[in-house]
């Protein structure tokens, strides 16, 4: 019996439904927490040659929740501290939507980090302003809410730059790096941040806020995230290179597909 147009576009719909399902089983069940240590070298322009080497731990988008548990954390935790990093940076979302019933375990399950030079963390678009903040500079980590602060790490100095999500103007980040005459690294949730990065000539960022995707279809891609200039990984604009990470947790649905969560360690070299 010959087949009807019908019934194979039935035979496909059903097919593509039974794939869909298939890839949102795994990607919950599996996929979200098949956590990963991303090691990159970043080439960076005006890198001081003491500098060539240096070991940048970054952690982002926690979103500690029902979904992403303690035991996600501190797996995130643990891994990053095996890597020995000369410095840790935390990204921001650290729950979400500033869900207060997390906001501590979140702050307790961090709390273990460490690194030589310090641990420095910002606030990304689902923190608050005020309770994230403290828990996590209870737990020994330098907040930087629109403002600066100075290393000095193997005799060169380093000025690093941290910006909330809600800043986003040029002027405004200018005036928070006003007075920066160190390496310059601006730490900004998020990576729409590079225009304006580039603008000013600051040669380093770091930035997550996309989850990588989230959810990276074949042939279409990341279409969740296709409105930043850099999804994941390492992208330059001008003189400037930004690293954006695909961050722990998850938020709206608790899938990640084609994008598992990671830490990183950025070690930065010359151009």
């Amino acid at each position: 019996m010959a087949l009807t147009r019908r019934a194979v576009l039935k035979t496909f719909a059903t097919a593509a439904a039974g794939t869909v399902t298939g890839l949102g089983a795994y990607g919950y069940l599996f996929e979200r927490h098949e956590l990963s240590v991303t090691r990159a070298d970043l080439p960076v322009a005006g890198l001081p040659p003491a500098l060539a080497g240096l070991r940048v731990g970054f952690l982002t988008d926690v979103h500690r929740s029902f979904w992403v548990s303690d035991r996600d954390v501190s797996s995130a935790v643990a891994r990053l501290m095996s890597e020995h990093p000369d410095l840790i940076v935390l990204g921001g979302d650290y729950v979400t939507w500033g869900d207060r019933r997390y906001v501590q375990q979140s702050a307790d399950a961090l709390g273990p980090l460490s690194a030589p030079h310090g641990v420095f963390g910002i606030l990304g678009n689902h923190d608050d302003d005020h309770d994230m903040p403290a828990a996590l500079a209870g737990r020994g980590v330098q907040m930087l809410k629109d403002a600066r602060t100075r290393l000095t790490i193997r005799g060169v100095p380093i000025d690093l730059v941290g910006i909330r999500f809600w800043t986003k103007r040029g002027n405004d980040i200018a005036a928070i790096a006003r007075g920066a005459n160190g390496f310059v690294i601006l730490l900004a949730h998020d990576p729409r941040r590079l225009v304006e990065a580039a603008a000013l000539k600051i040669p380093l960022v770091l930035s997550g806020h996309t989850h990588g995707g989230q959810v990276v279809l074949p042939v279409a891609g990341a279409i969740a995230a296709q409105k930043f200039p850099i999804v994941a990984g390492i992208g330059r604009r001008g003189s400037t290179t930004m690293f954006v990470s695909r961050g722990l947790g998850t938020v709206y649905v608790p899938v990640r597909i084609n994008c598992p969560p990671e830490v990183a360690i950025l070690t930065l070299q010359p151009v």
